[in-house]
């Protein structure tokens, strides 16, 4: 089941992101990156199984360096859990889907 993620952007990062009642993930990512498009599928699912409950988002890094920078984004893809405004988990790399799972359900609860 395929959803429709957010499109993070420096302009909405913080009404959509930081200013959410919801947990947000966050992909961080470049149309160049070869892991960040074997995870694209993933985070399209996960947008689509969390919609409601959480926000499923991605933040090209070329197109928004501001956030990326403000965040430490050294390798992509990496991706950041919010809760409450606040970073509260970081994975780098195209992990498998069950392990990204576990990490924003292990918020969520």
């Amino acid at each position: 089941m395929s959803g429709k993620y957010l499109t993070a952007t420096d302009q909405n990062f913080k009404p959509e992101i930081l200013d959410s009642d919801k947990v947000a993930l966050v992909d961080f990512w470049a149309a160049w990156c070869g892991p960040c498009q074997v995870l694209g599928p993933v985070i399209e699912e996960l947008a689509g199984e969390y919609e409601g409950k959480a926000v499923i988002a991605k933040l090209n890094v070329d197109e928004n360096p501001n956030t990326a920078a403000q965040y430490g984004i050294r390798s992509i893809p990496t991706m950041l859990i919010f809760k409450n405004g606040e970073v509260v988990d970081q994975m780098v790399g195209a992990l498998p889907k069950n392990m990204i799972i576990e990490k924003i359900n292990a918020q969520i609860a």
